[in-house]
């Protein structure tokens, strides 16, 4: 990755919820750096060293799952990344995260992070909010890889893609993403989402152009999700 100096103290998940007071510090110990698009910033089972927050640009979050990857969230606009590996327990990370553009991130030490928790009370209770939403998420994410057929996980998807990224004055969503992370994300095989889109595309829910998505029909997308 390189450095750059793109950070303005108040972008990101961490600026957003501390002191005033402390951003001083924090534009102390803070590095800011790009990264291209495809590049690694968190490799699974590397070492612990702090957590990044992406100033702009898009971080897909996954990780091993069996022999396939699995997408477990986006990371987009003051989002933070490698958090997973804060904990008493564990020394590496549990997860990868890949910039899928040109992105934006701020970097910050593990022990200054740690800090910044115990001083700033919002913060902290911040933080607890977003662990609370992201088990929720996570657990939901299982059980729907479970329990739900992947024309319904699909259709899930795309609406919760909307939800995070929304869509432009064409219908389609601001996201460029390939069929493989879309895969990933859904917890199914490319072939088996591939022939789904194809049934989306034919039901006239969805239309496709390249690797853009638009929703032609929500309410029909809704009820195959049951969102």
């Amino acid at each position: 990755m390189k450095k750059n100096s793109s950070c303005d103290l108040k972008t990101c998940f961490m600026c957003q919820l501390t002191l005033k007071e402390w951003h001083t510090a924090i534009g102390t110990h803070k590095k800011n750096f790009t990264a291209k698009k495809g590049e690694v910033i968190i490799k699974e089972g590397d070492p612990v060293s702090g957590v990044y927050f992406v100033t702009s640009g898009n971080v897909k979050v996954h990780k091993h799952w069996g022999d396939k990857e699995l997408i477990l969230r986006f990371a987009n606009d003051g989002a933070i990344i490698g958090h997973r590996g804060i904990s008493n327990n564990i020394s590496t990370y549990p997860i990868s995260a890949t910039a899928l553009e040109t992105t934006q991130l701020c970097f910050v030490d593990i022990e200054f992070f740690k800090a910044t928790i115990k001083v700033n009370q919002e913060f902290a209770y911040g933080l607890l909010m977003f662990y609370a939403d992201e088990l929720h998420t996570s657990e939901k994410k299982m059980r729907d890889l479970a329990l739900m057929s992947v024309k319904g996980r699909l259709a899930m998807a795309i609406l919760n893609l909307k939800d995070q990224f929304g869509l432009d004055e064409a219908g389609f969503l601001k996201l460029s993403l390939s069929r493989q992370d879309l895969a990933a994300y859904t917890g199914a095989t490319y072939e088996t989402v591939f022939r789904t889109m194809n049934e989306l595309l034919a039901e006239q829910l969805i239309v496709v152009s390249g690797k853009q998505i638009g929703i032609l029909n929500e309410a029909g997308l809704k009820d195959l999700s049951n969102k």
